[in-house]
């Protein structure tokens, strides 16, 4: 049985999320020992370490939810889960392009500053209107 500092150290989450995953439902109740401590076994810790990777790949806490639960049934087809991880990959294909506008947009901001004095700072030009961008890497993007 494993404490829940161990977890934490082998999984590389904190303490306090490990609990907060607990209070929400996400890792089962662990059992307690005599004094209270909470002990785990080693499905808690490939449970957690699941989690943990899947937050690590940008996985939401209701599609680790839902992955999880369709787990607990193995002989279903995958079908629904190929969704969900389609469904996370085309949002981190958006935040992509949205990072390359914004590489876009600063490295030309920076590109166009003469190195002059503050009041003709052409990224300060830029940040001041929107419209001087030449894309839309707005978060809505």
């Amino acid at each position: 049985m494993l404490s829940i500092g161990t977890m934490a150290k082998r999984t590389g989450s904190k303490v306090q999320t490990i609990r907060y995953y607990e209070e929400i439902g996400l890792m089962p109740a662990p059992e307690r020992s005599e004094g209270g401590q909470r002990r785990y076994d080693q499905a808690a810790l490939d449970r957690l370490s699941f989690i943990r990777h899947a937050r690590d790949l940008g996985f939401s806490l209701g599609a680790i939810r839902e992955l999880i639960d369709l787990s607990d049934t193995p002989d279903h087809a995958c079908a629904h889960i190929d969704a969900i991880a389609h469904k996370q990959l085309k949002a981190v294909e958006a935040k992509l392009r949205r990072l390359r506008a914004l590489q876009g947009e600063l490295k030309r901001m920076i590109s166009e500053c003469s190195g002059g004095t503050v009041a003709e700072c052409r990224v300060l030009e830029v940040l001041r209107d929107h419209g001087e961008c030449l894309s839309d890497h707005s978060a809505d993007a």
